[in-house]
């Protein structure tokens, strides 16, 4: 099973870098728009310190929606993901991986980089490690639930602005609660409520997400 799950992330990350501008499009994406509002809002720091939580999560989920497209279309278009269905391998196992590589490549460098946008809003530094935390423990749940939408509207016309209204909804509990720890945290409060309550969904979209994909893309493919 690891064997599995090993040569299926070190494929895609492959092929992620030999696909580096779809990459750098997502992160040059997440920097622009969380750089755009203190711009627009202007230098008044007790403001940018009250939205900085939630701008750098909206701008987070657009951003991990952005590539949720090309999770599969890939593999659709030239059958890779037929040898998939019918291999040995459980596909539920297979999809899992596939949401990881897509996540080590639009998730994590969102994390590592958040820190760095939070500088624009004057964020005090103590919030940091929170901020990382709470994207750390969200991203993942973002890209699981991402890769349902993008299994169900996997080869339709238009699936891109369909597979926005299907993720979004689901989305907004984790932007809830990703933003919330931080405003939390910045307000003297333990932030451990809405972390706990992240590493939970993130438990149970972990369990239940890939056998979700693995009939969406079953119903897709028939």
């Amino acid at each position: 099973m690891l064997a599995v799950v090993r040569s299926v992330v070190e494929r895609d990350l492959l092929l992620a870098l030999r696909r580096r501008s779809d990459v750098g499009t997502a992160l040059l994406f997440f920097v622009i728009v969380a750089s755009l509002f203190p711009l627009g809002i202007g230098a008044e720091p007790n403001q940018l310190r009250a939205i900085a939580p939630g701008v750098i999560w909206v701008a987070a989920l657009l951003s991990s929606m952005l590539s949720l497209g090309r999770l599969f279309a890939a593999d659709y278009a030239d059958g890779t993901l037929e040898q998939m269905l019918l291999g040995a391998a459980p596909l539920g196992l297979v999809v899992m991986a596939k949401s990881l590589a897509h996540w080590l490549v639009s998730g994590l460098p969102l994390v590592a980089i958040a820190p760095l946008i939070a500088l624009q809003y004057d964020l005090a530094p103590a919030l940091y490690g929170v901020l990382a935390l709470s994207l750390l423990l969200g991203t993942p749940v973002l890209s699981l639930i991402g890769a349902i939408g993008a299994a169900l509207t996997l080869g339709l016309r238009g699936g891109g602005v369909l597979l926005a209204l299907l993720v979004l909804p689901l989305y907004v509990p984790v932007l809830i609660l990703g933003a919330g720890s931080v405003e939390m945290a910045g307000a003297g409060l333990q932030p451990d409520g809405q972390l706990l309550l992240l590493g939970a969904a993130l438990v149970l979209a972990a369990a239940f997400s890939p056998w979700a994909i693995a009939a969406a893309l079953r119903i897709s493919m028939e």
